[in-house]
């Protein structure tokens, strides 16, 4: 997939003609039905006036290639976040509900059980010896201390997943550091809950979150790693079109210097 192209059909074409002669003239052509300049993000040719215009280091950076491409994917993490987080606030929300109704659910739930025996019997399932039963009766007696430090801390890790979703969602830095600590410092607690019992969701939980953590730290350079913030921005900065186009000047000016210096030499 061209990232570029893909980027340019949802949000259209970027042109800018810088004032250097000999950038700007690498970025226009003049065709039959007018002027055209270059995109930064596709490096398509565009027939219509520039958006913009000014030196070239004031030229809007647009994210293109791998760039683009690593954009889509923090996205599609922060809306991986967004939905994490609405679901562990409608928990919040519904325990908080409970803790005030608990006594009623309760009366509910022991009424309840004698009467869904029978049914039970004809599947020969024994609800008295049931592990779900079991542990619906352990919340139900839970004490309301307990209930109100469940909520709270339902509410704290689901407000923690919408910062996340709206810092990876914005391509900010910080959000990108947000990920990483608060989806690291629950692994340990993803971890013991597998050596209690094994499931797909569970393991698929944490292998999402391990390749969230790993993508993010290796490919954003986060921590210093692989030369930290400075080389990040370095790699950016040397993917944006204009800089492309600065290189090749600076080296098409050497080749050209080193052919009339050859050629001087052999005349001589």
């Amino acid at each position: 997939m061209d990232w570029s192209l893909r980027g340019c059909s949802r949000k259209g074409h970027v042109t800018y003609a810088p004032d250097e002669e000999d950038l700007r003239s690498r970025l226009h052509v003049e065709t039959p039905a007018g002027e055209a300049w270059r995109c930064l993000r596709c490096a398509t040719f565009v027939v219509a006036e520039p958006q913009g215009s000014g030196p070239a280091d004031e030229a809007p950076i647009v994210l293109r290639g791998r760039a683009l491409k690593d954009a889509t994917i923090l996205r599609l993490l922060a809306a991986e976040r967004f939905g994490r987080g609405l679901l562990l606030l409608a928990l919040a929300y519904g325990v908080y509900y409970f803790k005030d109704a608990k006594t009623s659910v309760k009366r509910t739930f022991d009424e309840a059980i004698p009467a869904a025996r029978p049914l039970a019997g004809v599947f020969n399932y024994d609800l008295d010896a049931s592990p779900t039963v079991d542990r619906i009766r352990h919340v139900l007696d839970s004490s309301q201390h307990t209930l109100t430090l469940v909520t709270l801390g339902l509410l704290a890790y689901g407000l923690l997943q919408l910062v996340e979703g709206v810092g990876l969602w914005m391509l900010k830095r910080w959000g990108e550091y947000v990920a990483v600590v608060g989806t690291s410092a629950f692994l340990p607690l993803e971890v013991y809950e597998l050596t209690d019992k094994v499931s797909v969701l569970k393991v698929g939980a944490l292998l999402v979150n391990l390749v969230a953590v790993a993508y993010l730290v290796w490919s954003k350079r986060l921590f210093g790693v692989r030369g930290g913030h400075a080389a990040f921005e370095e790699e950016r900065q040397a993917e944006s079109l204009l800089e492309v186009e600065t290189a090749a000047l600076t080296v098409g000016g050497k080749h050209a210097d080193a052919r009339a210096a050859e050629s001087t030499a052999a005349e001589n």
